[in-house]
């Protein structure tokens, strides 16, 4: 049940900002909306931080992460580009479609070099099966999304929809290919 009311606080709250269309709502409102007290919010996040970061976190699995779908017929570097590819363009496509939550999470996950390692979790996660790599902490995919920072980091975003996107993706990718 508590993991449950967990995820109904984080769906309310992401709501609520897609509804309003502002990411400064308040915790009344999201209790309120869920008819509940504003303490007890507090029963399942310890501070307003960690309930933003379980916001931002969700969205960035659900709207990042799980739209990337990949085939696996092709060899683990085709598979790598075209997910690296995939991942960027999700990245891309969140900022050019919805501000709000893009804005949430570059505060609180962007920001937070201990959120965002959390968060990028999956992607490392991810990678490491699809090189076959058994890196226990994911150190070598972490460097591989790393490398494409350009193309994730907020601070970079004004430079998503210029022409030569994808012709600065691939020569990034010539670059650490042979090297996978």
């Amino acid at each position: 049940m508590t993991q449950k009311t967990r995820d109904k606080i984080i769906l309310t709250a992401q709501a609520l900002i897609d509804q309003t269309g502002n990411a400064s709502i308040t915790l009344n409102q999201i209790a309120e909306k869920l008819g509940m007290t504003h303490a007890a919010i507090y029963k399942h996040f310890r501070n307003k931080q960690e309930l933003w970061e379980a916001v931002a976190a969700a969205w960035f699995k659900r709207e990042i992460i799980g739209k990337i779908h990949i085939t696996t017929s092709c060899p683990p570097v085709e598979q790598l580009h075209a997910w690296l590819w995939a991942f960027v363009n999700a990245k891309k496509q969140t900022y050019n479609s919805n501000s709000k939550m893009f804005a949430l999470n570059t505060q609180y996950i962007d920001n937070n070099p201990i959120a965002l390692k959390a968060v990028l979790i999956d992607a490392y996660r991810i990678i490491d099966q699809m090189m076959g790599y058994h890196d226990q902490h994911y150190e070598r995919a972490e460097t591989i999304l790393a490398t494409f920072a350009i193309f994730t980091l907020p601070n970079f975003k004004e430079t998503w929809n210029d022409p030569d996107y994808q012709a600065r993706f691939e020569r990034l990718w010539n670059l650490i290919k042979n090297g996978l």
